[in-house]
């Protein structure tokens, strides 16, 4: 019976790349102590990997980019937290920038009284704003990119020649001092170095679970970067940086 319903885990999430442990236990009517115990086996087998509320596929590749999935539902909280304080910096008439991201996307709620442009690569961002009359919404075109839900390609990158925008609001899977601010995909790393080049104000929103983490491209240093918005203080070395190098920290 156990062997049988972790050998139903393992072709259940081959197929579907991620599922929560809520709904593994509504499909086997078990536990979630029965389920950690089955997940355990696979985790210590090497075939997935946990994640907050559920589990993901294991990527074989080394350093190729995490699903959306996967990503979404990791430090939601602190991720909402984040893009509250980003919102509360747009204004009435602007036309704003929203970068691919799982922190990023949470801007949407906080923007559904005020009249915007929005040019974004983010479907998520392009599904939930287009359901607003007072958001104009420009989707940059390219070529979907399901590890990260969003366009790239030349597309993007000549829209974003373009338009002229009053803010850039970035993601990024991880920044360091050393390595500065990181992404897992070459093709939005292009993207985001168009992104902080652009003659306006950037905002990096990342939760403290990015701290000293590297991802595989770097696509700026952190002195480049006009505001970094966190969910709380980084440590000292971070302040120090920052003040340094004339880079603005917004938190909580």
């Amino acid at each position: 019976m156990k062997a049988d319903r972790i050998n139903k885990i393992h072709e259940l999430i081959k197929e579907r790349q991620i599922i929560s442990l809520d709904e593994l236990c509504e499909i086997f009517k078990v536990s979630k102590n029965t389920i950690r115990r089955d997940i355990a086996e696979l985790d210590a087998d090497g075939v997935i990997e946990k994640v907050y509320g559920g589990i993901v596929l294991k990527d074989t590749e080394v350093n190729s980019p995490e699903p959306f999935a996967a990503r979404e539902i990791r430090n939601v909280t602190e991720k909402k937290r984040v893009a509250e304080i980003a919102a509360a910096l747009i204004k009435d008439g602007e036309v704003i920038y929203i970068d691919s991201g799982t922190t990023t996307m949470h801007l949407m709620p906080h923007l559904l009284n005020k009249q915007l442009t929005i040019v974004t690569a983010n479907i998520y961002v392009i599904n939930y704003a287009t359901r607003y009359s007072n958001l104009n919404v420009i989707a940059t075109g390219g070529n979907v990119y399901p590890p990260s839900n969003a366009l790239v390609g030349p597309g993007v990158l000549s829209c974003i020649k373009a338009y002229n925008f009053s803010k850039i609001f970035l993601a990024s899977t991880g920044i360091s001092i050393e390595h500065g601010a990181t992404n897992a995909s070459p093709l939005e790393c292009e993207i985001k170095q168009r992104l902080v080049q652009k003659s306006c104000p950037n905002f990096l929103l990342v939760d403290n679970s990015k701290l000293d983490v590297a991802s595989l491209m770097t696509y700026c240093d952190l002195k480049n970067l006009d505001n970094i918005i966190m969910n709380k203080q980084p440590p000292e070395k971070y302040l120090t940086y920052f003040e340094k190098n004339n880079v603005r920290l917004l938190t909580h």
